[in-house]
């Protein structure tokens, strides 16, 4: 398998190479995704609302495995700067054990207990919680193949190798569209169709990833697994891991509140994320590269080029997010009855677009911000300022909502995206910066 050295060659021209497979699959999942709602918001908003209500839990899982995907990648990119390979392969091989260990005990969590978070939603609606549970259920041995496979596609990304990860990725996400109609309608399986169509798609791409990697991802039983690697893992992933599960869980007491205005409001949540995904196609491209970039080149103590690399791709996003700003506000009706064509629906979801437009060149400020702190193994950083500003989204919603009703509640998902990332390049210029000088 080929990696990449990253620590030579024009630092825009390296970054693009590094960003565009990871937008190419963010494409793919977009494409997916739209395909995914297409289909299932032709069964109504209350097959939308499922998926939308078990997203919160499945979001949850991925939180958590970021705690080794995260660790991992960042050992790896910096032990690849120092050129000292043995190193790779024992993290490698921790973050596998991790892995395995996450996903199991995820898995069955949502198998055995997947109703009872459905019912701390409150939906108040039978059909809805039902499909949503069958939904959430399917996604337990999902979880031990999608674990695995995002684990890979970072470490690639470390080598500096996302073309790779991009043609396995496409493999799963064409299969995937090519399964839902036919487990959502022939079969007549409904919103469970869906997930079923996922599993397949995910043991194919983990197939794959074993087969075309030769024995860099695989477990090397010579090597074993060290302690101290677990370790330096799991400090490394644990602010990032944290920040996102409490991400999460805002988001679960979020529904809760967004449940109040009904299914449709729900429905409307879902789709308008959907569509504003659009920009993290971009934006989580260069997150992905400049982590890989900034990796490596710490490691090699390379720090100009750390500081050059971040701002051409924070110039490169922030035009980007600028453009989806303009078109979030202009289009966000036509955007939103792709997906559905129930009045309310529709109404509170466009909303949900002209208010999250805003936030969008702050979002990207974070985003790209967060992968420089990544690369050089500070996520402690940006997982502070998250996990600050996040949480203020319930008490804002709580507020705003009753002067705005539904609307306050995207509004303070806004105004939080907003403050992270005004804070977050703040911080930048005021430590990294100057360190780096």
């Amino acid at each position: 398998m080929k990696t990449t050295d990253l620590t030579r060659g024009k630092e825009t021209r390296v970054l693009t190479q590094l960003a565009l497979p990871i937008m190419g699959s963010s494409l793919l999942q977009f494409t997916y995704n739209l395909v995914d709602m297409l289909l299932v918001g032709r069964l109504g908003s209350d097959a939308v609302a499922s998926i939308g209500s078990s997203s919160f839990f499945i979001g949850l899982g991925y939180s958590i495995n970021s705690l080794v995907v995260m660790g991992t990648a960042i050992k790896v990119a910096h032990s690849l700067g120092e050129k000292e390979y043995i190193k790779v392969k024992k993290y490698i091989n921790a973050g596998n054990g991790i892995t395995l260990i996450t996903a199991i005990i995820y898995g069955l969590i949502l198998v055995f207990g997947g109703k009872l978070l459905i019912d701390f939603l409150k939906l108040e609606n039978p059909i809805v919680e039902k499909d949503a549970y069958y939904y959430l259920a399917i996604n337990g041995p999902i979880f031990l193949f999608n674990f695995f496979n995002l684990l890979y596609a970072r470490v690639l990304s470390s080598h500096g190798n996302n073309r790779l990860a991009f043609k396995i990725n496409s493999v799963g996400l064409v299969s995937n569209i090519i399964l839902d109609p036919l487990f959502i309608y022939t079969f007549k399986l409904g919103v469970a169709g869906a997930a079923y169509a996922t599993l397949i798609a995910q043991i194919t791409m983990f197939i794959l990833f074993r087969i075309y990697t030769g024995n860099i991802l695989k477990y090397d039983r010579k090597l074993g697994i060290e302690k101290e690697k677990i370790k330096e893992i799991i400090k490394l992933g644990i602010p990032t891991s944290f920040q996102r599960i409490l991400f999460t869980i805002i988001n679960i007491f979020l529904a809760r509140i967004i449940a109040i205005y009904g299914t449709e409001a729900i429905a409307a949540q879902k789709i308008g994320f959907q569509v504003e995904s659009i920009s993290f196609m971009v934006i989580g491209g260069l997150n992905g590269a400049i982590a890989a970039f900034t990796g490596q080149n710490f490691g090699a103590k390379k720090y100009d080029r750390v500081v050059s690399g971040y701002n051409s791709a924070l110039k490169i996003g922030m035009s980007y997010s600028g453009i989806m700003t303009l078109i979030f506000l202009a289009f966000n009706v036509h955007l939103i009855r792709l997906f559905v064509q129930d009045p309310l629906t529709i109404t509170m979801a466009s909303s949900y677009l002209i208010v999250l437009a805003f936030s969008q060149v702050f979002s990207t400020m974070e985003v790209i911000t967060n992968g420089l702190f990544t690369g050089i193994g500070k996520p402690h950083i940006p997982s502070i300022i998250s996990v600050v500003f996040t949480s203020l989204r319930l008490p804002f919603a709580l507020f705003l909502t009753i002067p705005f009703g539904v609307n306050g509640i995207w509004m303070s998902i806004s105004l939080s995206s907003m403050l992270k990332g005004i804070v977050a390049y703040l911080v930048y210029k005021i430590r990294i910066r100057k360190e780096f000088a």
